[in-house]
């Protein structure tokens, strides 16, 4: 998978609402209600991660949950970043 230029990221960025570009990788913050919120909600990220075969970094920390996207195997954002950055983004 190729990387995608800065344009292209830009262009990209401007489709997934609430996710930040952090270097070579993309990053979402979400809120919860409480920590079960949390889970329920990343394992709905994880079930279409699984789906996409393409797996965010994800922490949680009580009623946050961020996510970090990135193509590891090519070094930085490529269209699968983005792909399942709309997925997981149609979630809220």
């Amino acid at each position: 998978m190729e990387l995608l230029t800065e344009e292209q990221i830009a262009a990209e960025l401007a489709d997934v609402l609430g996710w930040r570009r952090d270097g070579g990788s993309i990053v979402l913050i979400t809120k919860h209600q409480d920590f079960r919120g949390s889970l329920l909600y990343l394992n709905a990220v994880g079930y279409l991660a699984e789906q996409a075969g393409h797996h965010p970094d994800a922490e949680i920390s009580w009623d946050t949950v961020t996510l970090t996207l990135s193509t590891h195997s090519a070094g930085g954002l490529t269209g699968k970043d983005f792909a399942l950055a709309r997925r997981i983004s149609a979630l809220s």
